[in-house]
């Protein structure tokens, strides 16, 4: 990104470093930390010993967080963001956020509607309701 142009995450001028780099959403963070947290447990005697402050607060931040517990559903949820051919900066947004209407969803991404490949309302309907039937049956 030239250092003339201004970041703005509506127009996803984010930096090229960003919109390149792969985004987790916190149901992701959740299960990784989660299988770590597992594995500490498992190598120590005392597995309080093992885990840090930090890492502590970082797995409840993302499981109270977290709108998808269920590993297939994490996956799904992901599968369906990436039919939409969305950055991943967008996708993360979507899923951590869930929103429940298309104009929630534009008020959240403003970036959907306003790039070249402009997803159209129906297009957004569709895909929040495919999202929310993954966390109905959850």
């Amino acid at each position: 990104m030239s250092g003339e142009e201004e970041e703005n995450a509506a127009e996803l001028k984010i930096g090229d470093e960003f919109l390149k780099a792969k985004c987790l959403m916190n149901c992701e963070v959740s299960l990784i930390l989660e299988h770590k947290y597992e594995q500490l447990q498992q190598t120590s005697d005392d597995p309080m010993n093992q885990v840090s402050q930090v890492f502590e607060k970082s797995l409840q931040y993302v499981k109270r967080f977290s709108r998808y517990k269920n590993p297939d559903a994490v996956r799904q949820v992901r599968e369906i963001l990436a039919r939409y051919q969305l950055a991943e900066f967008e996708l993360c947004v979507l899923g951590n956020l869930c929103p429940e209407t298309v104009e929630e969803a534009i008020a959240m991404v403003p970036s959907i509607k306003t790039r070249g490949r402009a997803q159209d309302d129906d297009a957004i309907e569709k895909m929040l309701t495919d999202l929310s039937l993954i966390k109905k049956f959850e």
